[in-house]
């Protein structure tokens, strides 16, 4: 068992901790903690955490503007795991993650999770295939804690990549669903790294709108930084 378990991976460590808000990160563990009521103790049934390929497709796009998320490539859930939709132009992979990649842990079953991210090119080679591989190991039957052992082993040996220079995603969807611990992501970017000192960036010092999360385990340091807009332009309050 790990001593110490700040999440599988960043995405996830960010729900249980923190909720975005006027472009500033805050702590929000008591409220979550509050706020969490309905216990989803397995997996639900696939049909439920499979969407419409047309929605799930503009839900995935909602992730980042239109400008970068427009010729993207778009990945959607299938029963086998995720799957091409859309062929991309500009390097950036749009998808919409569920309950096990990107919610606290009182939701990891949660069926009704949907988070739209927009990976940039060097993200969708690095990150992107811990959750790909997470997803599979989920969908062939695996437990929370067996996909987590997995996931850090294959990490060790090296059979999924380091985070490249560079790696980031957009979080900007207004549309989506959290989970019940945290309904709505706020807009924000995130930016990845292969485990830095988060002091490097300034982050979670008074006054820094920067928060960041590492993971011994995974090797795997997140910056996150609240935007004052979402992905259609209006303003994020």
């Amino acid at each position: 068992m790990r001593k110490k378990k700040v999440g599988a991976i960043a995405i996830k460590s960010f729900a249980l901790l923190v909720v975005l808000s006027t472009a500033y990160l805050v702590t929000a563990n008591h409220a979550i903690a509050q706020d969490a009521k309905t216990t989803y103790p397995s997996m639900a049934p696939i049909e439920q955490y499979l969407m419409d390929r047309t929605a799930e497709i503009a839900l995935a796009r909602s992730a980042a503007p239109e400008s970068i998320s427009g010729d993207a490539e778009v990945l959607v859930l299938g029963r086998h795991g995720f799957e091409t939709a859309v062929q991309g132009k500009n390097g950036f992979v749009c998808i919409v993650e569920r309950s096990w990649t990107s919610a606290a842990d009182a939701d990891f079953w949660n069926p009704k999770v949907r988070t739209p991210i927009c990976y940039n090119a060097a993200a969708a080679h690095s990150l992107l295939p811990r959750n790909i591989k997470r997803t599979d190991l989920i969908l062939a039957g695996r437990t929370q804690a067996q996909v987590d052992e997995a996931i850090v082993a294959a990490v060790a040996k090296k059979e999924l990549p380091a985070m490249e220079p560079g790696a980031m995603c957009y979080m900007m969807s207004k549309q989506g669903y959290g989970g019940d611990s945290v309904k709505h992501w706020p807009s924000h970017l995130m930016f990845f790294y292969s485990q830095i000192a988060p002091a490097t960036w300034g982050a979670g010092l008074p006054g820094s709108p920067i928060l960041a999360m590492s993971d011994d385990h995974e090797h795997l340091t997140m910056f996150a930084i609240g935007v004052q807009r979402w992905s259609d332009g209006t303003e994020a309050r």
